[in-house]
């Protein structure tokens, strides 16, 4: 298989620890792929270990969806920027100061990774949105944030796929669309409610994609990685 200059397929390292993440990491290929690290793991392994996987040549998605006040999410962008991460993340939610916040904090730190915001979790459905008591329709809400996002000058949103060919369409082809709860046609949901298939989630816009279990808990992660990139037309 050839390399690609743009993966996109990012693994998901939902580890509690470095070395289990890195007996995974060790079976991969920087050129097929790129990684993201969780708030799980990051907590339990640190900066030192995001530091190890750009030291092998993986792309690292830094997903820790900072949401506080302005100044402290642009200081943690600005640092995370600095361990050389390919993406980082922060919550749309937390509104336009605090995301033009963190844009001006992943400015100052000297590199450029992209800046994206979350919209509403995969996890979470209509239901789960009356409860916290946001009234508007669950794809309304996305759509909202997406655009508050394109506002504050971010590169792009975290969203289910089932959303994206809206995005897309209202936020244009250069918007990045990063989509978690991808499952291939015979893997589980797991605890995801809103899912799609690879293929699927390209066609309705996606940019990237978020792949957990059905790679790192497969008796060959990279021959499942392969599997996956054949089905969404990477030969």
């Amino acid at each position: 298989m050839k390399p690609m200059s743009d993966p996109k397929i990012v693994v998901a390292l939902d580890y509690a620890d470095a070395a289990g993440a890195m007996k995974l990491v060790d079976r991969l290929d920087p050129a097929l792929c790129r990684l993201k690290v969780g708030k799980e793991l990051f907590t339990a392994a640190g900066p030192q270990f995001v530091e190890s996987l750009v030291a092998k040549d993986f792309g690292v998605f830094l997903d820790l969806k900072f949401h506080d006040i302005p100044n402290t999410v642009a200081k943690a962008c600005e640092a995370a920027s600095r361990l050389g991460v390919w993406m980082l993340n922060v919550h749309a939610s937390g509104g336009l100061p605090m995301m033009q916040a963190a844009r001006e904090g992943v400015l100052r730190s000297g590199h450029s990774p992209l800046l994206i915001a979350v919209t509403v979790l995969t996890s979470m459905d209509q239901a789960t949105l009356d409860q916290i008591g946001v009234t508007a329709k669950l794809e309304d809400q996305v759509l909202n944030l997406a655009m508050l996002t394109q506002r504050a000058g971010l590169h792009g949103v975290v969203c289910s796929a089932q959303e994206a060919g809206t995005l897309r369409q209202e936020l244009g082809g250069d918007f990045c669309l990063v989509t978690p709860g991808i499952r291939p046609a015979d893997a589980s949901l797991d605890d995801q409610n809103r899912v799609v298939t690879p293929a699927k989630a390209l066609q309705l816009g996606a940019s990237y994609l978020v792949i957990g279990r059905p790679i790192t808990q497969a008796p060959d992660p990279l021959a499942a990685l392969q599997a996956i990139q054949q089905e969404i037309g990477v030969n």
